[in-house]
């Protein structure tokens, strides 16, 4: 995949959207964007191939392949932030949780102790 960013990086690629954007650009969007440069480029793609009747690809060819493959691996790595994101946010709940649990238990663990054992705790805390 590094090639194909160094062949973009190169090449002067531009991703169509909203004009023309970079491929450093491309990080900034949401994924729901990315799907429609997706759809933009492999429309393009369509009709390219449709209007060719040569088996060999040129470089417009080679250059849309290359662009649909980084808006693809782009689109992939969003995903997996986002589901990094998810659970983080879901284990950092779960821990908060856990945590209120845990308070409940102590503090039931504190009622349950007798008035000397308590005075006790108070003389040791002097």
């Amino acid at each position: 995949m590094e090639n194909k960013f160094e062949l973009a990086i190169r090449g002067k690629f531009r991703f169509p959207f909203r004009g023309m954007v970079s491929v450093e650009d491309l990080y900034d969007l949401s994924v729901e964007n990315l799907d429609l440069i997706f759809k933009t480029l492999n429309s393009q793609l369509k009709k390219v191939k449709e209007e060719s009747l040569l088996t060999t690809k040129s470089k417009e060819d080679k250059e849309l392949d290359t662009q649909i493959e980084i808006v693809k691996y782009i689109f992939g790595v969003k995903l997996e932030e986002a589901n990094a994101r998810l659970k983080a946010k879901e284990n950092k709940e779960k821990r908060q949780k856990l945590m209120e649990i845990l308070k409940s238990k102590q503090d039931q663990s504190l009622l349950n102790k007798t008035e000397e054992e308590i005075e006790a705790m108070l003389k040791e805390l002097d």
